[in-house]
């Protein structure tokens, strides 16, 4: 652990004149086959299955409603189940590579914390909704609307407190207690490449040291979380209104595929804009230098070039408040 927090405590070891930021050594293009594979497992065992067992099992056998939820809830979230189990193998062992920088060895980090949570409110949904003679089909239909609550809920609370300078209460993944609160989308990036994408402990650091050099960088994460975890929330609540207004068979349906509709959609805006926003901060690297305001300092209000979200005569987010600056040395151990 020595190693890990010199590593984490270290400067950035790119050069000051260097015409790029700090680069990130991942590459999604490198993965297509394996993404698109687990996405495909993925997108079934959360469509597919439930919709086949529901309007296959109700209509087509003599089943009792509370046997056919049975099965289905058995075997609902196989792919997540193994997610969950194969993060927590690769956090838990003793020579991970991939736990949170100057991390003690019992840590999880912030996505797997809030995995847990998650599945304990599902468990309780799904239990409660099945339970019953005649199951509550409408309830079991919010599996993937809760989640998007739930997810969009968390990470708005943390960039509105980071906003508002608070300081991390706890470890949030690779930022200590006590340092600037990292907006959350930087976290589950850092989180799903360093495990789920085995990016490890190599990749937690270079997102680190580009996070903590480059104000653009994080001006850009902050607008593309309240983005996702905004819209989230948004079409959470319509196809929440639209489970419980329509025809129970058409509810489960909406229930269990637009979360998809929504995901798929957002990504599509994400790519290009995401794309247009790096190519700007490799141009206003090589024009100014290190994008403003204090190296090694989370302050979303470091002057730096406009974004593209800014471009388009959008206000900055919160652009009154001040944060207080975290150097180097709050990356050692908390």
């Amino acid at each position: 652990m020595a190693a890990e927090a010199s590593a984490a405590t270290a400067p950035s070891t790119t050069p000051a004149g260097a015409l790029e930021p700090p680069p990130l050594p991942y590459s999604l293009r490198d993965r297509k086959k394996s993404i698109a594979f687990f996405w495909t497992l993925f997108i079934l065992d959360c469509t597919a299955q439930p919709l086949g067992l529901y309007y296959g099992l109700w209509y087509g056998t003599n089943l009792s409603h509370n046997l056919v939820f049975t099965i289905l809830t058995i075997a609902l979230g196989g792919i997540s189940v193994f997610e969950y189990f194969y993060r927590l193998y690769h956090l838990f062992r003793s020579d991970s590579t991939t736990r949170p920088l100057n991390a003690r060895k019992s840590w999880l980090d912030f996505f797997q914390i809030n995995f847990t949570l998650v599945w304990l409110i599902l468990a309780v949904e799904l239990i409660t909704g099945t339970v019953p003679e005649e199951p509550y089909v409408r309830l079991v239909a919010m599996v993937l609307p809760t989640v998007m609550f739930y997810f969009g809920a968390v990470f708005l609370t943390l960039d509105i407190l980071r906003a508002c300078g608070f300081s991390a209460p706890f470890r949030i993944s690779s930022t200590p207690k006590g340092a600037v609160m990292p907006t959350a989308l930087y976290v589950l990036i850092e989180d799903v490449v360093a495990v789920d994408g085995a990016g490890g402990q190599m990749y937690r650091y270079a997102l680190r040291t580009r996070y903590l050099s480059s104000p653009y960088f994080r001006r850009m994460l902050v607008q593309m979380n309240f983005f996702w975890a905004g819209g989230s929330i948004i079409w959470a609540a319509a196809i929440t209104a639209m489970v419980f207004t329509t025809p129970q068979d058409a509810a489960f349906a909406i229930g269990w595929c637009a979360p998809f509709v929504w995901a798929g959609l957002w990504t599509l805006i994400t790519i290009p804009w995401v794309q247009s926003d790096l190519r700007r901060e490799k141009q206003a690297w090589r024009t100014n230098g290190p994008q403003g305001g204090e190296p090694y300092a989370d302050d979303i209000n470091a002057p730096t070039a406009r974004t593209r979200l800014e471009s388009l005569h959008f206000p900055r987010f919160f652009p009154t408040i001040r944060e207080k600056a975290s150097s180097p040395s709050t990356l050692s151990e908390a």
